[in-house]
């Protein structure tokens, strides 16, 4: 997430002065020290080989010895950063600023860790002021653009990264940001264009071969093919060679050919997979405790908490065709797409922090009953003015496709009552392989292991079965299957539910031509297909794994939903 090293630190920042109670000393001359210091430079390499535990263990041993040292403090950040631990990172950040006011490279560290935490106001406020200093730097430039696109300024970020790109044409990395934000805005060609470029400058950059096979509309001849697997064979970078995988996967599937591109899907998934902690027990441990403590009878008596009704919450797994949901609402005119917002996510953390009796035990239940009615409000109140910065158009309502809040339907419901929440359910087969064969960019943990996928969706079943008991009729249901056989018919159900009037624009969604950031967004930019429904069945024999996790949630879904005429085998192989 930041670029952090011993020698980094020394290069990057200016001349200053480091100020500890009664001493100070001049920050170029202590970084540059930092540089050639041992056990720095240590912590340094285990960071650059993804070391976490060893590069932790190393720096926090140096800041109980040297409180002050400030690069150590930034390394640390670093580290925090990568285990997405963005509020102990943002505390080490600001410490090191409190110390040393003018370490840029820290401000710049600041902005990143504000803008994963959703402080977008303030995130832009330091990177404005970084520019003030270095109206022309690059890196300063590309962060506030990085922003910007979070925040919708799609117009700002482009001319931002055309002004770095004609300075500096040869980063085929910024060409393949540049193109993520042409592909959000809907300009295809281009997007093709920027990505092309960034390969041409660096052929075995993984993220950019990725990221045209992530368009969905791209197919790879046999000159591509040939270049993606001699970049296999001759990069270096492990990110680099599962973005690779995943992008073989795809133009081998293609082209027909299911038991070479499952393989290639496997191994990628097996590389991001080790770096990840994802913990599925953990997962299913708030399933247990979400059923034990959100009764009936608690949320009977739970204080209400605010009564904005503006939001509408889609929820369910990745892939499962939220995407395509958020098109059809945003396409009324009373409602608003934004984007996956982490703000619930954010709120949770809070709640759940290591100061609170039984967060170890309950995560963060307990505190989120013990809330009184006014507290409850003024959560809700956050949640609305935190996300106030994504709201460009002024309807009444607006869409929160952010699909892991169903795990956070509890404390949606506590502060926000009046929100409506859309669950979309796809087929346990076809929405899991779906997302196994997408890599994100990141907090889909779960998504890179079959069996790990298998428990997450019976988890998130069993979940949503138990807040159909407590809360009755206040989650609405789309299946994805029911609503690419009938789209009318589903989508005037879904409107009736959110209380509003039908509107023929919601059936002609792939004709909005508004802004979307999600791996769907060229194919909900096509009219309605049934195309997806059973693809996945081409690679039903190496599935045999997630079957048998998914065990009776097969044939619980086929009787509810009719969506399939059997159930996969279960046997098979694993590939």
């Amino acid at each position: 997430m930041l670029h952090s090293n011993a020698t980094a630190a020394s290069r990057d920042a200016r001349s200053q002065h480091v100020t500890s109670n009664n001493s100070s000393t001049d920050l170029q001359a202590f970084l540059g020290l930092a540089a050639r210091d041992p056990e720095l430079l240590e912590a340094a390499v285990a960071l650059q080989r993804n070391q976490l535990a060893i590069a932790e263990r190393l720096l926090k041993a140096r800041l109980r010895a040297q409180p002050v040292d400030v690069a150590a403090m930034r390394m640390l950040a670093e580290v925090a950063g990568r285990l997405a631990r963005y509020s102990d990172a943002e505390k080490l950040l600001r410490r090191a600023l409190a110390l040393a006011p003018e370490f840029e490279a820290a401000q710049a560290n600041l902005v990143t860790v504000l803008h994963r935490q959703s402080k977008f106001d303030e995130a832009l406020r330091r990177a404005d002021r970084l520019l003030e200093k270095q109206p022309d730097s690059p890196g300063n430039l590309a962060l506030k653009a990085a922003v910007l696109v979070r925040t919708g300024g799609y117009d700002e970020a482009l001319t931002i990264y055309k002004k770095i790109l004609a300075s500096y044409p040869d980063q085929p990395k910024l060409w393949v940001s540049y193109g993520h934000v042409l592909k959000t805005v809907g300009r295809l060609q281009d997007s093709i264009a920027a990505y092309r470029r960034a390969i041409a400058g660096a052929n075995t950059l993984g993220d950019a071969w990725w990221s045209l096979a992530n368009l969905k509309t791209v197919r790879f001849g046999a000159d591509d093919l040939a270049a993606m697997r001699h970049a296999l064979q001759t990069a270096s970078q492990d990110t680099d060679r599962y973005h690779l995988h995943f992008a073989l996967g795809k133009a081998l599937e293609d082209a027909g050919d299911y038991a070479q591109s499952f393989e290639h899907y496997r191994q990628g998934n097996k590389m991001r997979r080790a770096e990840l902690p994802y913990d599925a027990d953990e997962t299913a441990r708030h399933l247990e405790r979400s059923v034990r403590l959100l009764t009936r009878d608690k949320f009977a008596t739970t204080p209400h908490g605010h009564p904005v009704p503006d939001p509408i919450f889609i929820v369910g797994l990745p892939r499962a065709g939220s995407t395509l949901v958020e098109q059809i609402l945003a396409s009324h005119s009373a409602v608003e797409g934004t984007m996956e917002l982490p703000d619930i996510g954010s709120i949770c953390a809070e709640l759940s922090g290591r100061h609170i009796a039984n967060a170890v035990e309950d995560g963060y239940l307990p505190r989120l009953l013990a809330l009184t009615g006014q507290q409850l409000r003024e959560l809700g109140q956050r949640y609305i003015d935190g996300t106030r910065v994504q709201r460009k158009t002024g309807r009444p309502y607006f869409v929160d496709k952010m699909p892991n809040n169903f795990a956070h339907i509890g404390l949606i419901h506590s502060i926000l009552p009046n929100a409506k929440i859309v669950d979309v359910r796809r087929h346990p087969m076809a929405n899991c392989f779906a997302a196994y064969k997408q890599h994100f960019a990141r907090g889909q943990g779960f998504t890179y292991d079959l069996t790990d996928l298998g428990r997450y969706y019976r988890d998130y079943v069993a979940l949503l079965r138990h807040y159909d008991e407590v809360l009755p009729g206040r989650i609405h249901r789309i299946v994805y299957e029911q609503l690419v056989a009938n789209p009318e018919a589903e989508i005037r159900k879904l409107l009736a539910y959110c209380g509003l009037p039908f509107e023929a624009t919601c059936v002609a969604f792939h004709e909005n031509p508004r802004a979307v950031r999600t791996a769907s967004s060229e194919q909900v930019r096509q009219p309605i297909s049934s195309a997806a429904v059973d693809h996945w069945r081409h690679f039903e024999p190496w599935l045999g794994e997630l079957a048998r996790t998914l065990g009776d949630e097969l044939v619980r879904y086929d009787s509810m939903f009719g969506a399939s005429d059997r159930v996969p085998d279960v046997g098979g192989h694993d590939g």
